[in-house]
């Protein structure tokens, strides 16, 4: 079962986006003086035209007529001119922002504790860095600057208008009846609606990422049909939400297009009016129904952006939502001493399943212990618990007297690190992939340190062979790394990090026996005097073991070496048998 990652509240958006205008004042002053300037530009419009119907119905001579029409069209040129520099300007502000919303998604995400990352799932993490972020970014480099340019058309319009009329402008009030109370109904509906349908698009791409990456082991069980179903049914869910929203907007969309038809005709119903009684002449009416029509293009181009708009909010709260939260104080002090205490742990992924029961163990420092067992029991669990990537539900787990939990990371992984058989490879340097741990003494790894971890991985042979040796480019659209070799680099990370605890789950999964026994004897020397705890699936690792603790349904049901638990003829001997 996963657990969501929490969404942004509207007002931290609203804060988020004030933010984000305030540190970028100059761009966003001058976008915003330029889309002023084009619709100052554009109000010149309906009273040259004004003037002109008026000069026409005064007999006015052909050269002012044709005077006023070339100003006309003058108008028409610059406002364009203003709206198109405008509009460049709001999308070189958008990329800017998006920028900046990108490094700081990834940066909350690489701060987010491990175990509240897997709980959510990957899926859930991936759509809001790619699916969420690219909505985003559409409607802060085009639905953004459009909307705005409608916003301040739409105002500075109604100000001109009640400058040229006010009586004729009092047309304006006749769509408030109907434009406020949609309006307020709408926006209380949608965003929750808006929400739910892109956690479910979320879902779609989470069960098919899962699909794909565990394409072999579906195929192997025989699950492809299962993953088919999970698949469409996430996918109606995903049309379903699709649909509220269509029907939402269906009874939104059309009483907008009535709300800013109605002025023009109450428009002219009340200019027939006032000409009849001479309170206005033809000059004034014709300019106050270009002001109206001139009204309606942005309102029509504010309504086709404004569904983008609504879909980036709902996704600027998950994006938004990517952050660690606040928790108590991290132990920042190194343990005094480095035996490993776990005493009654319990730990259950849902509150109605516990997985582990009671666990109690004690590992002395410097002993290699093999934990093995059905698969299902709690091993990997209970090798993730050791080191701190989750917290115990119940009970305690101490390294040195001090609880796992409480110390920071910094701090942790100096202590406890966890190896498991999930390993990637970053798009960068053969150097850089290396050096992703800190060094203790500070300043950059030297070659010999680097090359030196890699011959203790069993990767030095490999690495010689590259063209550019350790600034040879890995990763996506670079040199390939295989499975083994990254496991192999993960491997040199952990020689590098230097831990005084390691535990090892499935670690040299994805090396042949032969080649994992002769990198397991490599490293025997580098691990020699540390705590090594193994998640055991090949059983030759349990017998080099020291002990080897047995785990069955969530509880610890033997404990001792090797031998011991062969001739105690129990669950071990039993594993052994039957993997002989």
């Amino acid at each position: 079962m996963t657990t969501r990652l929490p969404l942004a509240s509207r007002r931290e958006v609203r804060r988020w986006a004030l933010r984000t205008a305030a540190a970028h004042r100059r761009e966003f002053s001058v976008m915003l003086g330029l889309f002023c300037l084009a619709t100052l530009i554009g109000l010149a419009g309906p009273q040259l035209l004004g003037r002109l119907v008026d000069g026409v119905v005064e007999g006015t001579g052909s050269a002012r007529v044709d005077l006023l029409a070339a100003a006309f069209v003058l108008v028409l040129v610059l406002q364009a001119l203003a709206k198109k520099a405008a509009r460049f300007r709001g999308r070189m502000f958008g990329e800017r922002v998006l920028a900046q919303t990108r490094e700081q998604l990834v940066t909350n995400a690489l701060d987010l504790p491990l175990g509240r990352v897997e709980a959510a799932g990957t899926g859930d993490l991936l759509s809001r860095a790619t699916t969420d972020l690219s909505r985003l970014d559409h409607a802060v480099r085009f639905a953004a600057p459009e909307i705005l340019v409608a916003v301040v058309t739409v105002v500075l319009t109604s100000i001109a208008m009640i400058a040229t009329s006010p009586l004729l402008a009092l047309a304006l009030l006749v769509a408030l009846p109907l434009l406020v109370p949609v309006n307020v109904w709408y926006q209380r509906k949608i965003p929750s609606v808006l929400a739910w349908m892109l956690d479910r698009w979320g879902d779609v791409q989470s069960a098919t990422h899962e699909t794909v990456e565990g394409a072999r082991t579906v195929e192997a069980l025989g699950l492809a049909d299962r993953r088919i179903r999970t698949g469409r049914r996430a996918l109606d869910q995903a049309i379903l939400g699709e649909r509220h929203q269509r029907a939402l907007q269906l009874r939104w969309l059309p009483s907008l297009e009535i709300s800013y038809v109605l002025p023009i005709a109450a428009l002219l119903l009340l200019g027939v009016f006032a000409y009849s009684r001479g309170w206005a002449d033809l000059g004034t009416i014709t300019t106050m129904l270009a002001y109206a029509q001139a009204m309606t293009a942005p309102l029509n181009e504010a309504l086709f952006w404004l569904e983008d708009l609504q879909v980036a909010l709902a996704a600027a709260r998950r994006i938004l939502g990517v952050h660690p939260t606040e928790s108590d104080p991290k132990v920042t002090a190194v343990p005094r001493g480095l035996d490993i205490e776990v005493r009654d742990v319990r730990f259950g992924y849902t509150a109605d399943r516990e997985v582990l029961h009671g666990i109690d163990l004690t590992v002395p420092r410097g002993e290699r212990l093999a934990i093995v067992g059905p698969s299902g029991a709690g091993k990997s669990t209970l090798g993730r618990l050791l080191a701190g990537i989750s917290a115990p539900t119940g009970g305690s787990i101490r390294v040195g007297g001090t609880e796992v939990s409480t110390l920071a990371d910094d701090v942790l992984r100096g202590e406890v690190l966890l190896l498991t058989q999930e390993h990637h490879t970053f798009s960068g340097t053969l150097r850089e992939n290396l050096a992703l741990p800190a060094r203790r003494t500070g300043g950059d790894w030297t070659d010999e340190e680097l090359l030196s971890a890699l011959a203790s991985a069993g990767a030095a042979e490999w690495a010689a062979g590259l063209p550019d040796g350790l600034d040879t480019r890995l990763g996506s659209g670079a040199y390939a790394v295989p499975a083994g070799l990254a496991q192999q680099l993960a491997l040199a990370r952990v020689v590098l990090a230097d831990p005084h605890t390691l535990v090892l789950d499935e670690a040299t999964s994805l090396l042949d026996t032969g080649s994992a026994r002769e990198l397991e004897r490599s490293l025997n020397a580098v691990l020699e005097g540390r705590t090594v705890i193994a998640i055991a699936h090949r059983l030759h690792t349990a017998a080099a073991a020291d002990r080897v603790a047995v785990v069955e349904d969530g509880r610890i049901t033997e404990l001792g070496s090797h031998q011991q638990l062969l001739a105690a003829e129990g669950p071990y001997a039993r594993l052994v048998a039957a993997a002989s």
